[in-house]
């Protein structure tokens, strides 16, 4: 049996991209976004590397119909500064749903994502939609060949 590491090609694993369409529709957020975050970082291959950028793309649609369980609808919120003293903002979950439902998405994506210099790489393949059309049904065509 061997035991040699194998060192993937990051252009092989590029070439080997495939898009995947999640349907936010009556979906938990967590499940939702631990999903998408392992198929955006390629845990999901077998060839995968952490140091390796080999994950998918990932279409997000029906983002404004995403659910959370228990009363997080109003004990949960989102905390963002601006860097100056008293710059803190707080947003909860409704308000921003009702804002963007796409930024809800993105951020429990983005967190269950390691903070590395792969990440802003990884999260420019996430693409979400609140509703359900989106333009990428040319891509979805080459990746059915």
């Amino acid at each position: 049996m061997s035991q040699k590491t194998t060192i993937i090609d990051p252009k092989t694993a590029q070439s080997r991209r495939r898009w995947v369409i999640l349907d936010a529709k009556g979906a938990v957020l967590g499940r939702l976004a631990s999903k998408a975050a392992v198929l955006l970082r390629g845990k999901h291959k077998a060839f995968f590397s952490p140091a390796v950028d080999c994950g998918d793309f990932v279409v997000v649609t029906n983002a404004k119909d995403v659910r959370i369980t228990g009363e997080k609808a109003e004990s949960k919120f989102y905390f963002r500064h601006s860097g100056y003293a008293g710059g803190a903002k707080t947003t909860t979950y409704k308000l921003q749903m009702e804002r963007d439902p796409r930024r809800v998405i993105e951020l429990a994506i983005k967190r269950m994502i390691p903070d590395n210099a792969l990440r802003r790489l990884q999260l420019r393949r996430l693409k979400v939609y609140p509703g359900a059309a989106h333009p990428h049904a040319a891509q979805l065509v080459e990746a059915g060949k």
